[in-house]
This record gives structure tokens, C-alpha cells and sequence, in this order.
């Protein structure tokens, strides 16, 4: 049977084809033609059927042991184990196709499922499961998963969620800025958003008809001098902004809340990479600078899975009243399933036990990428929080030599050309102006991350010295 599963795979699409290969397998087993117990190839077979690399076969396994689909049995093999009933169809990251398929992925954003608690995860998804049907889904969120959220902000964020904010469920950060767009802006309003910054919530901005102003980032963050007076909102990354890693400082943070009372206009505070700090306190949320003219909005896909389609959104009752209208006249809101077991992963202590598993496993690992890349001689930045680092190189064709040099030699690396609103977008705005790599250190297993960061440093210290980078056979996995 096995031989006979469709698993066509199309490499002209977006998705990687780890992605295609979880998704084909995934709908192999909810339609039958996989079943419970069914022992799956092993990853170097499939991979020899399929035409791909045994890291693509491996990243798909990785993926549908996370969602509890696939057990592993020592000396036995991988098998199908009872699936979870109410398990979503992941949310996929949109990935340059033409990086796709390659041997190790450094690109930014995806979690670090090694620090998982397989267990604790599966247990999640069948007490999920077992609950009974929603009959009518409750468009502000399952009661349990809203208290759950309210927990972790005050505990782990220090925002506590009273009586002049409210705590909305959403489908994830750039599903929130498009609701928030609709409910909140008219067609042709002007939102200010960082450059380089996230190019999916300009994407929603521009979805909704509104007009996205690139604004610049500095060593600080956004540079709340350069924000034009005729904005009706801002977007910002303060607690680690994407791709540049900067922090905002408490005294920027305070000129960012002061411009948008004085023009009567609402922040959106992106709390992307807010869990992940190291060697430095954490900084006062605007949120709780500013309840009355900030929304916050957070995720699970850094800090566990995408897969769970999740994330909150915790502003005025006004603002949320004015979503929760836009949800009951579209009739949209977000899937009760993975609010459900994130509750189930709070109620029993395992999110908080996740989070300092989490915090412990990635600075060995931030400390692998940093000691590689600067006793090369390189400059680092952006790495005192967070799952990235960027190395700025000095121009477009330096940062695209250096992509260039890693995928020959079976490296994945993010340049930060394609994070400008210019590239993307063609706002009419000026060319990019910062160039560099941005380095994740989150997803690869520890073995995968030891055999890539190397070969990923040799090249940008190639790059950035002006050399040409040696042709080098792409590396294998054993």
C-alpha cells in the first residue's frame, strides 16, 4: 500500500517540499489509505522514491511527530499512531521556492520543535479531541483559552489584562493586523510599518485596501522621529524587530505612545520573539505603557507550532468591540481546536515548562551561531533576544553572493533585501538600504545546526573579505 500513496510533489510551488510531503501524508492517513499502526518507509527510502533529500523527508517525520500523526519505536521503525481528531491543517510560511528542497534551512521564524515535550503534546491534542463538538463557536475565543492567554501574558510578558483591555483569540499575528485593518481603517488610510520589517502584515494592510508608508529602523527600532503626522496607525516589532533584531529602548517606547496620543491614532505591538530574551531585563510591554492606544498582539507559532493556528490580541474595549462587529458580519472567527490545546498545555503546567525548556536549549545554540560567525571576523547583531541573528554585508550583491555561496553548498540562508517594503511591494518607496543575512537558530535539530552554521559563516567571511566562495559538494545527512 505504502508504494501506492499519492505523493506527487511540485517543486514550482511555494511550499517546501517537506511541507507537500507532511500535507500528502497527513491526507493520506485522515482518507484512509494510510491506517493506525501502518509502518511508514524509512526517511533515506522515501526520500530514494521521491527524488529529494533525506533532510526534507526528515523535516516532514519532524513535523507529524510534533502533531502527534507518527510515533517512532526503537529498532522498529515510524509508525501511524491514532491521529488527532480535531488536529488543523498547518498555517505554511511562504518560503522563496527556489530555497526549497535544499539541505539545511537557516531561514528565520519557525519554532524550535526539539525542545518540544512529544508527550505532553500528544496528551494535549487527545484531551483536545475528546472534548465535546462546538456547536456555535464563540467569536472572542473559548473561555479556557482566553483565561489561559491572560496567565502567560501576566506571568511571562508582564501585562495583566484588566478591566480596560480585553483579550480577544485570533488566527495568528498577520490574520489579527487584516481584522484589525478592516474593522478599524477605511480603504486609503495610511498605516506607517518598519522597513525592513514584516512583510505579511504589509501584506494584510495592502489586502484591506490600505496604504503601507516604510518607515526606518535604526539600532533602536522604528525611528519614531521620521513617522509622518498623516498616519492612522503605526506597526512595530519593539521587543525584537524583525529582521534587524533591534530593542526598543523604554525612552523610544515612551516617544512611540506620546506621538500616537497626540494624533489620536493606535499602535500595533507585534510581541514577535517577546519570550525569547537572554542576557538582558525585559523591557515594559507598550501595552502596559498604554492600554487606551496600543494593541498587542502575540502568537503560538514561535514558541510552539504553527500548526495550532493561534493568538491573541489584547486591546481597549472599544478596539475589540469594533473586531468582534467585523467577525459577526463576515461570520469568520479562529478554529476552537488549537485554543484548545493550548489551554490543555497551560492547565497542566506544560506551557510554562515548554517556555523554560526553551530558554534553556536555545543559548547554547545562539552561542554556537555568534562564536562561529565573529571568530571569523564577522559582525553580529541582534542576538540578545530572540531565535535570529543578522550579519550586515555591505551591499545587494554582496547579501546575494553570500545566498548564493550557502545553497551551493546546501545551506539556507534569508537575506534582508526581501524584508523591504520597496522589494516587495513596490510602494514607490527608495531601494533597500540594509543588506545583510538574517540567521535562524530555532528549527534545525542541534546536529543539523552544527554541520550548517559553519558552512554558513565560511561563506559570508568569504563574502564580506571579497573572495569568491569555494564549490564545495552540499553536504549530507548519515
Amino acid at each position: 500500500m505504502l508504494d501506492d500513496l499519492p505523493l506527487a510533489l511540485d517543486r514550482d510551488a511555494p511550499e517546501p517540499l517537506s511541507v507537500q510531503v507532511a500535507d500528502g501524508l497527513r491526507a493520506a492517513a485522515t482518507s484512509g489509505l494510510l491506517r493506525t499502526a501502518d509502518r511508514l518507509p524509512s526517511s533515506r527510502a522515501l526520500a530514494r522514491r521521491l527524488g529529494v533529500s533525506r533532510t526534507v523527508i526528515a523535516a516532514a517525520y519532524d513535523q507529524l511527530h510534533a502533531e502527534g500523526w507518527l510515533e517512532g519505536k526503537r529498532g522498529s521503525g515510524t509508525y501511524l499512531t491514532t491521529a488527532p481528531a480535531a488536529a488543523p491543517v498547518p498555517h505554511h510560511v511562504a518560503v522563496d521556492p527556489d530555497l526549497a528542497g535544499l539541505g539545511y534551512d537557516l531561514v528565520p521564524g519557525a519554532p524550535c520543535i526539539e525542545a518540544m515535550d512529544r508527550p505532553a503534546w500528544r496528551r494535549a491534542w487527545r484531551a483536545a479531541s475528546d472534548q465535546p463538538p462546538v456547536i456555535r463557536k464563540d467569536r472572542a475565543g473559548e473561555p479556557e483559552y482566553r483565561v489561559a492567554v491572560a496567565e502567560h501574558l501576566l506571568r511571562h510578558r508582564g501585562l495583566s489584562a484588566g478591566s480596560d483591555t480585553v483579550v480577544l483569540v485570533t488566527a495568528g499575528t498577520s490574520s489579527a493586523v487584516g481584522e484589525l485593518a478592516a474593522a478599524l481603517l477605511r480603504p486609503g488610510d495610511t498605516v506607517a510599518i518598519e522597513d525592513p520589517g514584516y512583510q505579511r502584515a504589509a501584506g494584510a494592510f495592502l489586502a484591506a485596501g490600505i496604504r503601507v508608508l516604510p518607515v526606518p529602523v535604526d539600532a533602536e527600532g522604528l525611528r519614531v522621529d521620521d513617522l509622518p503626522p498623516n498616519v492612522e496607525a503605526v506597526y512595530c516589532t519593539p521587543a525584537h524587530q524583525f529582521p534587524l533584531g533591534a530593542r526598543m529602548p523604554a525612552a523610544r517606547r515612551v516617544q512611540l505612545v506620546e506621538f500616537a496620543r497626540r494624533r489620536g491614532i493606535f499602535v500595533i505591538e507585534d510581541d514577535y520573539d517577546g519570550e525569547l530574551r537572554y542576557d538582558t531585563a525585559p523591557l515594559p510591554l507598550l501595552a502596559a505603557m498604554a492600554p487606551d492606544v496600543i494593541v498587542h498582539l502575540g502568537t503560538t507559532s514561535k514558541i510552539l507550532s504553527p500548526v495550532l493556528g493561534v493568538g491573541w490580541l489584547v486591546a481597549a474595549p472599544w478596539i475589540a468591540a469594533a473586531v468582534l462587529a467585523h467577525r459577526d458580519r463576515t461570520g469568520t472567527s479562529p478554529s476552537p481546536a488549537g485554543q484548545r490545546v493550548l489551554a490543555e498545555l497551560a492547565a497542566h503546567g506544560d506551557l510554562a515548562r515548554h517556555l523554560r525548556r526553551l530558554r534553556r536549549a536555545l543559548p547554547p545554540r545562539r552561542e554556537l551561531v555568534v562564536t562561529e560567525l565573529r571568530r571569523r571576523g564577522l559582525t553580529v547583531v541582534g542576538d540578545d533576544a530572540g531565535s535570529h541573528v543578522v550579519v550586515p554585508l555591505p551591499t545587494a550583491e554582496a547579501e546575494q553572493r553570500a545566498v548564493d555561496a550557502a545553497a551551493a553548498r546546501g545551506v539556507v540562508l534569508d537575506g534582508l533585501a526581501r524584508h523591504h517594503l520597496f522589494s516587495q511591494h513596490d510602494t514607490g518607496s527608495p531601494p533597500p538600504s540594509s543588506f545583510g543575512i538574517a540567521l535562524g537558530y530555532a528549527a534545525p535539530s542541534s546536529r543539523d545546526l552544527h554541520a550548517a552554521v559553519p558552512i554558513a559563516a565560511e561563506c559570508l567571511a568569504e563574502v564580506a573579505a571579497g573572495q569568491p566562495s569555494r564549490p564545495s559538494t552540499s553536504p549530507t545527512r548519515s
